[in-house]
């Protein structure tokens, strides 16, 4: 019988297994941080970041499979399954409807962020603080 309840002990293991595990029971909020894909080398220069959570309205580039090249907008990000929609990326079933398909981040690349959150733009101008502190510093040891 497994353990169902979400440990917030866990620190690592190299055990798949147990990874899995974290990943399957873990809540909403810890989820969140799972979702993370890589930024565009510019978007990287400016935010000082390697990599970020997706969210609604970001532009994304396909990295792997069928809409390999691909860039679109993101139209909704499930944390329950982990996975990300994007606009226009679809398949057609036999009956003619067309079924949306489900990204893993891990697959994708942020080319343009979603500024319009308050929280984002917050983390920006402390991260434009710390570089003007860090330069200034340099600086000074010169």
């Amino acid at each position: 019988m497994t353990k169902k309840k979400f440990s917030t002990s866990w620190k690592r293991s190299t055990q798949p297994r147990k990874q899995r595990k974290f990943r399957y029971n873990a809540p909403l909020h810890v989820r969140q941080k799972l979702v993370h894909a890589h930024l565009s080398k510019d978007l990287r220069q400016k935010q000082g970041t390697r990599a970020m959570q997706i969210r609604k309205g970001d532009k994304v580039k396909v990295l792997r499979g069928k809409f390999r090249k691909q860039e679109g907008k993101v139209e909704r990000v499930e944390l329950k399954r982990e996975r990300v929609f994007i606009t226009g990326m679809d398949y057609t079933k036999k009956n003619g409807t067309k079924v949306p398909i489900a990204f893993r981040p891990s697959n994708l690349m942020i080319v343009a962020l979603d500024m319009a959150d308050k929280r984002r733009k917050a983390g920006k101008a402390k991260l434009q603080k710390t570089d003007k502190t860090t330069k200034k510093s340099e600086e000074s040891k010169k």
